[in-house]
């Protein structure tokens, strides 16, 4: 079992290579927390010796309290959007409305043909039990494949 540097267990990794690169950036920080010789220290180690070094140090000088009003001046007013924007913004609302138009024509020509079936859909379950079969079926089996595969939806 491998153990971070408060000495509680990790879980093992996935990949030898993140595993020896997770070992060597631990070993680098315990080695700069005891103050260990950096002569005997191959580069790896070294480099993450520096940047525990410089994690662990304050910031050499304090942000001024009304930083971010200066930062606001000095980015100035927001602009408004470029003609790239204006262009995507069209490329999206576009298709959007010629989608939206088809649905009403398609509605208005084929309409008709959809209200029979609708209303045969709303009869009593009893007229339609050839159809609890398989929709039961696709319950079940969605259930199942949930159980046997549940690492498939982790990733």
């Amino acid at each position: 079992m491998i153990h971070d540097m408060n000495d509680e267990p990790v879980q093992p990794f996935d990949d030898a290579a993140r595993e020896r690169e997770w070992l060597a950036q631990e070993t680098a920080m315990r080695r700069e927390r005891l103050h260990l010789d950096p002569h005997h220290d191959d580069a790896r180690t070294q480099r993450y010796r520096m940047l525990a070094r410089a994690l662990r140090q304050a910031p050499e000088e304090n942000l001024p309290p009304d930083f971010a009003r200066q930062l606001a001046v000095q980015v100035g007013p927001v602009r408004r959007a470029s003609s790239d924007a204006r262009i995507e913004l069209a490329l999206i609302v576009l298709p959007g409305i010629a989608l939206v138009v088809g649905l009403i024509v398609v509605t208005m020509l084929y309409g008709s043909n959809w209200l029979s079936p609708m209303f045969a859909l709303s009869q009593p379950i009893v007229a339609s039990w050839h159809l609890l079969l398989p929709f039961v079926a696709c319950i079940v089996f969605t259930g199942l494949l949930a159980r046997v595969r549940p690492s498939a939806r982790k990733h």
